[in-house]
């Protein structure tokens, strides 16, 4: 495959995974008017920190007055998760320019990472692998700054019919499931999932990469197995 159909296999790919971005951008966008941002403020926003979760937590605290530390450390918490996708990415892209790594590294959001990897993974590398993750990026930056608007645009309360961010959950869920195929991945998802939930509800920040990180050493240690059979 030439560089522009690995970027096309990334777009394709990454398409059905808006159906839960888009709604959520939508949300955001009228949370972020009905915060006190303005309409200029709040499309920004989705181009400077271009994270769903950490500008839906950033809107929140600036309408209870929270104070700036706090805020600054709460989005910071919420896109250390960055680390752990980097990491992954790393052994991929590390023979890129730096021109190339900059522009990744800024495009390597939930949704792209999750569909890129399985890519990277499952199929052969080829010396234009990064142009998936550049056409998953994209796609998704695009989707983001569109669905942005159109919720800065409308600027009211959504409609109750209207409010589908769990469709968020259910796209990830679509995309690992099919990578499940040994004893210790399995593990991975029960435990990164479980700790999750339990973490999360405790109202710890780094609920994310600690989760994240119990996988990995479940990840290790069930490994194990795998080279047994």
């Amino acid at each position: 495959m030439n560089k522009i159909e690995v970027f096309k296999q990334g777009v394709l790919e990454e398409l059905p995974l808006q159906l839960g971005v888009f709604p959520f951008g939508i949300i955001y966008g009228i949370m972020a008017i009905e915060s006190g941002l303005t309409p200029t403020q709040a499309f920004l926003m989705s181009s400077i920190i271009f994270g769903g979760a950490s500008q839906i937590a950033f809107v929140q605290l600036i309408s209870s007055a929270t104070p700036l530390g706090v805020i600054v450390t709460t989005v910071s918490a919420i896109n250390s998760r960055h680390f752990l996708y980097s990491i992954s990415m790393m052994e991929y892209l590390k023979n890129l320019s730096l021109k190339w790594r900059i522009l990744l590294s800024y495009l390597l959001t939930d949704e792209a990472y999750a569909v890129s990897i399985r890519r990277f993974i499952n199929e052969p590398s080829t010396s234009f692998l990064h142009f998936h993750l550049l056409g998953t990026g994209i796609t998704l930056f695009l989707s983001w700054q569109i669905s942005t608007l159109i919720g800065v645009l409308l600027g009211g309360d959504l409609p109750q019919f209207l409010d589908l961010q769990f469709i968020i959950p259910l796209t990830f869920i679509a995309v690992i499931v099919p990578m499940i195929k040994s004893i210790s991945a399995f593990f991975v998802v029960i435990a990164s999932a479980f700790s999750g939930l339990i973490l999360k509800s405790l109202d710890i920040n780094f609920w994310i990469v600690i989760s994240g990180m119990i996988g990995v050493v479940i990840g290790l240690t069930s490994s194990k197995w795998d080279k047994k059979k």
